[in-house]
């Protein structure tokens, strides 16, 4: 299938796996991109830009197909090194970056003058145009369903992706409720030129994450997420849990007097105990509402391949017969 969005990143399927915490590692993005999709590297999962710098070349060890790095903007006071992590990109020859969070607008000269393509993550068409205006060369449209922070508009992908249709120019992907043949298919038709997927990938063999997280994901139906932190306008869906019922219960009593102290210890530095050690309860963690259509643990070759097969099904045969 060729879409613009193949085209740009030189990939075979227009299918991306989105940046995650203590998901995307050299592993996942491999099978990705081997697989014929744009895997992608959670840069801030590596503590420093030497460890991002080890991680693109693992990734390289373990394929030659285009991969490339997710780079989340925090607004925090201590600021991760980010001009070291764009070296750490430049100079591993990646040629695609994910961009997530604040505006990129400080460090895209860097990465165009290294001719990488930019696609920045919006949950919105007004943030859409403007990473389009700062010349971002694509975005990732993520609506209401999606897993972790979709935004405060609460605006779904089936009225988001055709109104970033009419006023984009540059193409975009669809981000939130993707999974297989069906979303690719619906996202095209609504003026998308891919998808993105993330909690669908974390339920993936080569996924690097403990057994108990991809069997939650089968387990739970698209009623087990929950939106936290909304008084704190930073809003995140994650799957529910006891952590996650804990910290809704302070978000009632507290009220408008809520502060992010108050559920540091459900939200703070709880990734690598739930995905590396399993720890369910731990605290919340990103996860889409397309936990409802997960219901099987693949590699990711066999995702991919299904979901181009099942989308060109539909393409030839259901929709192709309705016009005779």
């Amino acid at each position: 299938m060729k879409t613009r969005i193949t085209e740009m990143f030189g990939i075979e399927h227009p299918i991306i796996q989105g940046g995650m915490h203590y998901v995307g590692f050299a592993e996942l993005a491999a099978a990705v991109s081997n697989a014929g999709g744009l895997g992608i590297i959670t840069g801030l999962t590596q503590r420093t830009p030497a460890d991002l710098a080890n991680e693109i070349a693992r990734c390289r060890d373990m394929t030659d197909k285009p991969f490339g790095v997710n780079l989340t903007f925090l607004p925090t006071v201590n600021a991760p090194d980010y001009p070291g992590y764009v070296r750490a990109i430049i100079e591993g020859g990646v040629k695609a970056v994910e961009t997530a969070g604040n505006n990129p607008v400080a460090v895209l000269p860097y990465l165009k003058d290294a001719g990488i393509k930019v696609i920045h993550k919006c949950t919105s068409v007004r943030h859409s145009l403007k990473a389009q205006s700062i010349g971002c060369d694509a975005v990732s449209v993520d609506g209401f369903e999606c897993g972790g922070h979709p935004g405060e508009d609460d605006v779904p992908n089936f009225i988001l992706l055709p109104r970033a249709a009419d006023e984009l120019t540059i193409p975009f992907v669809a981000s939130g409720g993707m999974a297989d043949g069906r979303s690719l298919v619906a996202a095209l038709a609504l003026g998308a030129e891919g998808i993105n997927m993330g909690t669908r990938f974390i339920a993936t063999q080569e996924a690097p994450v403990h057994d108990r997280v991809k069997q939650a994901l089968v387990d739970a139906s698209e009623l087990d997420t929950r939106l936290v932190m909304r008084s704190l306008r930073n809003t995140e869906r994650v799957l529910n849990n006891a952590a996650v019922e804990r910290l809704i219960e302070k978000e009632r009593t507290l009220g408008a007097d809520l502060k992010f102290a108050d559920i540091i210890e459900e939200v703070a530095g709880v990734y690598p105990r739930i995905m590396k050690e399993g720890d369910m309860d731990a605290g919340a963690w990103s996860c889409g509402m397309v936990a409802g259509l997960i219901h099987d643990i693949p590699t990711c070759r066999e995702l991919i391949d299904r979901i181009m097969a099942q989308a060109e099904a539909i393409i030839r045969q259901r929709l192709a017969g309705m016009l005779g």
